[in-house]
């Protein structure tokens, strides 16, 4: 599970840089932020693989963090492990409630946060999920959730990514918004039909530097469809 990148909130600094040194050991990418305030600019920035989330932090709690991202689009499918010194099972349960995937109690050790990722990273990246797609120079690896064109990075949101790789396993046909919103939001979704075409903007923006964003075509009054065929 190398090479994730995992954004770190937590007020205290020792705490960052025992966790930051143990799991950049370990492969990992980490980013760092203190409060809230500088999460979401670090979030603004990249979208990470996995959150640790303090509970208590200044100014504001990491549970009200939590549930603001699991409310946004972008970053609800981001798994969270809460890491705080509160261990009552009815902490767990609130913790849990509010979006966290996982609970870590302090103190606790590097081996034990690393195991605790790796499930965590395992639960978000289903079996199947791990295959390379590779379309006319575009390659999509479904479980690095990486996307690279003639080797370069490029970097795009989860539901774009999502996006893509629905497109990439579909390829030369015609889907509606609707179908869209059923095969990439899921079928119990509130998502609205214009969202998709918020996202099909994102997409190709992602895939423009590589000029790849020419293969998410539109169908007028018909949909989307993803051909090599430009």
């Amino acid at each position: 599970m190398s090479g994730k990148t995992i954004l770190i909130v937590e007020d205290e600094k020792p705490i960052r840089e025992m966790v930051s040194f143990a799991l950049g050991r370990a492969g990992y990418t980490l980013v760092e932020a203190g409060d809230i305030a500088e999460a979401f600019e670090c979030l603004a920035r990249q979208v990470p693989d996995l959150i640790l989330l303090d509970w208590m932090l200044p100014g504001a709690s990491g549970l009200e963090l939590a549930r603001r991202l699991k409310k946004d689009e972008l970053t609800r499918d981001v798994p969270i492990i809460m890491l705080t010194a509160r261990g009552e099972e009815e902490d767990k349960v609130t913790g849990l409630e509010a979006g966290a995937d996982d609970y870590i109690t302090k103190p606790f050790s590097p081996r034990e946060l690393q195991a605790r990722i790796k499930a965590v990273l395992r639960r978000a990246t289903p079996e199947g999920e791990s295959t390379v797609i590779r379309v006319d120079g575009l390659e999509l690896d479904a479980g690095g959730h990486r996307v690279t064109a003639q080797g370069q990075s490029l970097e795009m949101g989860p539901t774009e990514f999502r996006l893509l790789e629905f497109f990439m396993t579909h390829p030369e046909r015609v889907y509606s918004r609707g179908q869209l919103l059923d095969r990439v939001w899921g079928r119990n979704s509130f998502v609205e039909e214009r969202t998709v075409d918020v996202h099909i903007l994102r997409l190709r923006k992602a895939l423009s530097p590589s000029g790849h964003d020419a293969m998410i075509q539109t169908v007028r009054g018909a949909g989307y469809r993803f051909s090599s065929r430009v």
